[in-house]
Order: structure tokens, then C-alpha cells, then sequence
């Protein structure tokens, strides 16, 4: 393989895959792709969320373009259904804009988005999912580490204090949780709710430190 370029499969860049949930192949990861974030997401049931629902007014502003390479998805823009085939090219420059995607059994949506003018970096979204591989092999330090690195660049990023805390959980070391946990509540009250029926954080549930509803 030549240094100039690489060519590869969609099936040969798919980091982890999680039961229930699309197959996510990353792209930009893999591939050290630095001009724009790229990522790809198939549907392995039918209706199944392909792109989740959220908009990039308050995140990255990024302009995203999705291409649905094969099957079939529905698409949800500020409230309105786009019925979206093989093919279908739909383009959000609007970071306001709520956006989602479903799909049937199958169907691969490819998204593309930068914000315009500046340099691309990797949202601290994809950084901290990185270490997600890790939790159908129960490699729990080795997410800890990944997760550590990331919190590094980005020290008040919410969603990796979270996760890290779930790492700690799973791993039985509840004061690392818990600290993590409360943390991540701080920055962001939202974590609060989602963590009262985390399976990750059943173990320190009970714990009289546990931030509760």
C-alpha cells in the first residue's frame, strides 16, 4: 500500500460493534483523514437509529452533508419526514437544524461535516467513543486509557468524565466512579437523569455517594 493514498472497504473500518446498535465504520479514524470528519453507520436491524437526533448550533457547528450509499432511511429536519433512498443526497449547512435518521435492515448513510473557514479538529464526541470497542471485550483499563488520553485535550468535556465513569464502574473501582460521575454531572445537569438507569453504573447505584435524582 502506497503512503500517497489507501484503499479500503467500508466492511474493514468498523472499530467495535455493539448488540442493538448500528454498525459504525470510522472513516476519519482510520484512515487519518485531518481536512474534514467523515464516519459511515449501517443499519443491523430495521428502523434503527442510523444518524441520532441533535443539531450543531451549541457543538462544532459543523455543515454536514449525509449520502445514503444503500437501502433505505428516513430522515427528520426541524420536525419534517424526508424520505431518503439509495442514493439520496441530503445537505443540513444550517447548524441549527435538528437532524436524525433511521433506516431499514442494511442501509449505510455516509456523513461528511466541517465548519466552514476554520481547520477541522475531531469533536470530542468521536475521540471519547473511541474507547466504546472496549466494552464488548470488557476491556475496562484499556478504555480508562483511552478515555484518560482524551480528557487530556478536552479536561470539561462531559460525555468522557461520563464514560469514564462507567469504565470505573464496570471495572469495580467505585471511587474513581463516582468522582468521574460527579464530575460530569457538574458540567452537564443532563447526566444526572441518564445515570438513575445506566447498567453501567448498577454496581455503585446504592452507593450513599451515588448523585441521585
Amino acid at each position: 500500500m502506497s503512503e500517497a493514498y489507501a484503499v479500503k472497504r467500508l466492511d474493514e473500518l468498523v472499530a467495535y460493534e455493539i448488540p442493538g446498535q448500528a454498525r459504525w465504520h470510522t472513516i476519519r479514524s482510520a484512515l487519518d483523514i485531518r481536512a474534514f470528519g467523515i464516519n459511515a453507520w449501517t443499519a443491523v436491524e430495521d428502523g434503527q437509529q442510523l444518524i441520532g437526533e441533535h443539531d450543531e448550533a451549541d457543538g462544532e457547528r459543523h455543515e454536514e452533508l449525509y449520502l445514503v450509499v444503500t437501502g433505505h432511511a428516513t430522515f427528520t429536519l426541524d420536525g419534517e419526514t424526508v424520505d431518503a433512498p439509495g442514493g439520496t443526497l441530503v445537505h443540513v449547512p444550517d447548524p441549527a437544524v435538528k437532524r436524525g435518521a433511521v433506516g431499514t435492515r442494511g442501509t449505510t448513510v455516509l456523513a461528511v461535516g466541517a465548519k466552514p473557514g476554520e481547520a477541522f479538529t475531531p469533536s470530542s464526541w468521536e475521540r471519547s467513543a473511541e474507547a466504546l470497542r472496549f466494552w464488548p471485550t470488557e476491556e475496562w483499563d484499556e478504555a480508562v486509557d483511552v478515555l484518560e488520553r482524551h480528557l487530556t485535550e478536552t479536561p470539561e468535556h462531559a460525555g468522557t468524565l461520563y464514560n469514564l465513569a462507567c469504565a470505573h464502574a464496570r471495572a469495580g473501582r467505585p471511587v474513581d466512579a463516582l468522582d468521574r460521575l460527579r464530575e460530569a454531572i457538574a458540567l452537564e445537569e443532563r447526566f444526572r437523569e441518564l445515570a438513575q438507569t445506566d447498567e453501567d453504573l448498577a454496581s455503585i447505584r446504592n452507593d450513599p455517594g451515588f448523585p441521585r435524582a
